[in-house]
């Protein structure tokens, strides 16, 4: 489901009039709804996924009970290898699987053996780089002492599959979010900005991002012949086009949190202003 949709165009106002009108300002019905609102969110995709999502979630969750009860550091290494092992082969498996099988055959092949092997057709779940380094952040600073333990399954889950920004980022450390699943002041002001927020990410997305990216896939494909300055033209487009969809859902992401009361942080600042490629990766 993407913010520029139909569907969700029908799924923010149901989840908006539950959240303030139905719950009663309850925290724990709040994240309760957040979690489920945010699996269905996810598993509208495929909901054969949402096995990943919970079971990252339920390692993490376990390793941190753990770390804060261990104190010895042998054994507190070995859980954070465990996290690390499990979200990063979780992520190696899906993303590179079938990537590193056909560069394995094909090496074979260029000595003269062939290998009788086909590819899994291993789909990509949506949104899993996010939400496997948004977990195994959480128990990298836990072990690092740099937060605290959370002790409620809830609130963890609601950190992990909040829905405004799980299949798009921007990656929320928890300790950014941390005293906000434990106590949310929302205000009208801070909806009002969200709202206001949104609506500019997703006038970035559909007004000038997916109508650049019409033009710049009439320039790739040879439409204009490859001239210098359709090439140039081309440049620009794609520059144009990853910067307001970049951008535009970035907003979308910290309009959303705002409307559910959390307070997610910048991460795109005028990237293309840079003057050097770490301040450009830093913006």
């Amino acid at each position: 489901m993407l913010f520029n949709s139909i569907d969700f165009a029908i799924f923010l106002p149901i989840i908006f009039i539950l959240y303030w009108y139905v719950t009663n300002r309850n925290l724990k019905l709040q994240n309760l709804l957040i979690v489920v609102a945010s699996y269905v969110f996810y598993g509208w995709w495929d909901w054969r996924f949402l096995f990943l999502l919970f079971f990252s979630s339920i390692v993490d969750f376990s390793v941190g009970l753990g770390l804060k009860k261990i104190e010895n550091k042998t054994h507190r290494k070995i859980l954070l290898a465990v996290s690390i092992m499990v979200n990063l082969g979780l992520l190696g498996f899906f993303k590179y699987y079938n990537f590193f099988l056909d560069n394995f055959i094909t090496a074979f092949s260029f000595f003269g053996k062939e290998i009788n092997s086909s590819s899994l057709n291993i789909v990509l779940p949506v949104g899993v780089s996010f939400y496997t380094f948004q977990t195994m952040s959480y128990t990298i600073d836990l072990y690092r002492g740099e937060t605290k333990v959370q002790n409620s399954i809830l609130n963890f889950a609601t950190y992990v599959t909040l829905f405004p920004q799980l299949i798009a980022g921007p990656i929320v450390r928890y300790q950014t979010v941390a005293n906000e699943l434990d106590s949310r002041e929302e205000t009208p002001d801070m909806i009002s900005d969200g709202i206001q927020r949104f609506i500019l990410g997703l006038s970035k997305k559909v007004l000038l991002a997916n109508n650049i990216g019409l033009l710049w896939d009439q320039i790739s494909t040879g439409a204009f012949g490859m001239s210098v300055m359709g090439a140039w033209l081309g440049i620009i487009c794609f520059a144009f086009q990853i910067y307001f969809d970049f951008s535009g859902y970035s907003d979308m992401a910290i309009g959303l949190g705002k409307i559910f009361g959390f307070n997610f942080l910048e991460n795109f600042n005028y990237p293309y202003m840079s003057k050097s490629i770490t301040e450009f990766w830093r913006r």
